[in-house]
C-alpha cells in the first residue's frame, strides 16, 4: 500500500530507539522483524485468541492428525472403528475451516511484506494501523528503518538469522515498554500495512493505493514509533 507520510516522528507522540550494527539490517532480518511485530500487535490487541507461534502449531498438528486418520481407516475393515475415525476426522476438519482464513491471510501479509521489500529496497518507513480504516485508526505503530543498510536482493531466501531474531526482541520488548495493546477496545480490528512507494513500483493487484495518507487527528488512538538505526561495529 502506498502511504504519505512524513520522515521525522511527531513532537507529541513517543519512540524508541534501537541500535544495530550497519551489516545486520538487511531485507530479510527487516522482514521477520515486521512480520513478528504484526503478529505480536494481533494477540495484544485480542484479535487472535493465541500467538501465532501457538496458532501455526495448532494448524500444522491438525493436518498431520487428519493425514493419519486417513491412513488408518485405510488399514482396517472394523465397521466401529472406522465409524469412529470418520467422526474424528469430521471434527479436526472444522478447525482446520476454521483457522484456515486466518492462516491464509497471514500469509498473504508475509508475502506482501516480502513483495515491499524486494520491490522498494530503500523503503524506511511502515505504518500499522490497527481500527475501522486507515484514516480513522485506534492504534498506530510507525517502523523506521534507517539509511545505509545493505537491503535485500530477489535472490534472499528471507532465512530467518541470529540477527533477525535478536532485533525481533529487541522491537517487541520495546513495545511492551511502551505498553502496547494495554488499552484495548471490544470488537473486530482491520489491520492496514501502509509505505511510501516510488512511482515506479510494481503495484500488486491486491495492493491498495492510499495516496496522502492522514489520519484523524481528534481520534483517540495510540502513536509509537520504532526507530532502528545503524552503527558502524568497527567503531569508525
Amino acid at each position: 500500500m502506498e502511504g504519505n507520510v512524513s520522515s521525522e516522528p511527531e513532537p507529541e507522540v513517543d519512540y524508541s530507539v534501537i541500535n544495530i550494527a550497519s551489516d545486520a539490517l538487511d531485507g530479510s532480518t527487516i522482514f521477520h522483524t515486521v512480520n513478528d511485530v504484526v503478529s505480536f500487535l494481533l494477540y495484544m490487541h485480542l484479535q487472535i485468541p493465541s500467538t501465532v507461534q501457538d496458532m501455526s502449531a495448532e494448524f500444522d498438528a491438525l493436518h498431520s492428525e487428519y493425514k493419519e486418520l486417513e491412513l488408518a481407516i485405510g488399514t482396517t475393515a472394523k465397521t466401529s472403528f472406522r465409524r469412529q475415525q470418520v467422526s474424528k476426522m469430521r471434527d479436526i476438519k472444522m478447525g482446520i475451516r476454521r483457522m484456515d482464513k486466518f492462516m491464509n491471510t497471514l500469509l498473504k501479509v508475509q508475502t506482501a511484506i516480502k513483495v515491499m521489500i524486494s520491490q522498494v529496497p530503500t523503503m524506511e518507513r511502515l505504518v500499522l494501523a490497527l481500527g475501522a480504516s486507515p484514516l480513522r485508526p485506534l492504534h498506530i505503530y510507525v517502523l523506521n528503518f534507517s539509511h545505509g543498510a545493505a537491503r535485500t536482493t530477489d535472490s534472499d531466501d528471507f532465512g530467518r538469522s541470529k540477527l533477525a531474531e535478536g532485533l525481533s526482541r529487541k522491537a517487541i520488548r520495546a513495545l511492551i515498554s511502551k505498553g502496547a495493546g494495554s488499552v484495548n477496545y471490544p470488537g473486530p480490528l482491520k489491520l492496514f500495512l501502509l509505505f511510501k512507494a516510488p512511482s515506479s513500483f510494481n503495484q500488486p493487484l491486491h495492493f491498495l493505493p492510499k495516496r496522502d495518507f492522514r489520519y484523524h487527528k481528534q481520534v483517540n488512538h495510540d502513536i509509537l514509533h520504532l526507530w532502528c538505526y545503524c552503527f558502524n561495529v568497527s567503531g569508525e
